[in-house]
């Protein structure tokens, strides 16, 4: 995984503050910790102030929370700098997408779903597509390795991709439209992708199972 730094001084906003409505929702958050145990709230504030700033953590809001939680900057840095759910450079206005990069994945092809992501939104990553409505990056294990490759586009995955695949999901977002979320080709859950091969029928309740083992 690359290097994540905090976007550059001129991207920066001056100052950052929490909505009311958001101040008020993270005093309920600091209320499930006992005295001293503030500091375990950090993930959610984080995440709670990253939505507020459209989809992305500018340092301002770092330090807000840090003060917030009786933390020291540095620590959390690490935490923002270390997890991939956040950003800490304006991801794009529609989607940004999440290509995962781990072993099942590229076995199945992601190198295409990357070449993909290069040629529509930007050859480098983090970095806003033309039009600012798009921004991608490569990531590791997302989960889905039974339906490998895929990508998260903001809170849905989209699974059993190919080339034209993730063109078509991109353009569709493009247009405002929501594509279908999971397999791309059908799949339900981890079957194969022909379809399961086992329990594909409905065993009765009343039927008696004794001296069956």
């Amino acid at each position: 995984m690359a290097v994540r730094r905090l976007a550059p001084k001129e991207l920066q906003p001056k100052a950052f503050s929490l909505t009311p409505e958001n101040l008020a929702w993270a005093r309920t958050q600091l209320e499930k910790y006992p005295d001293g145990r503030q500091a375990s709230a950090v993930i959610p504030l984080l995440w709670r102030a990253q939505e507020q700033h459209g989809g992305w953590l500018p340092e301002p809001a770092l330090r807000l929370v840090a003060d917030r939680l009786d933390m020291a900057y540095i620590r959390v840095y690490e935490i923002a700098t270390f997890y991939t759910m956040f950003q800490l450079s304006p991801v794009g206005r529609k989607a940004h997408v999440w290509v995962c990069g781990t072993t099942p994945c590229m076995l199945r092809g992601a190198e295409a779903l990357v070449d993909v992501c290069k040629r529509r939104i930007n050859a480098e990553q983090h970095h806003l597509s033309k039009d600012g409505d798009f921004s991608w990056e490569e990531v590791e294990c997302l989960g889905v390795c039974a339906n490998a490759p895929m990508v998260q586009v903001n809170d849905d995955n989209y699974e059993d991709l190919d080339y034209d695949r993730t063109i078509a999901v991109l353009e569709a977002l493009a247009k405002g439209e929501q594509p279908q979320v999971g397999s791309q080709i059908g799949r339900r859950a981890s079957c194969p992708e022909g379809g399961p091969t086992t329990l594909k029928e409905m065993v009765s309740e009343n039927h008696d199972y004794r001296g069956q083992w």
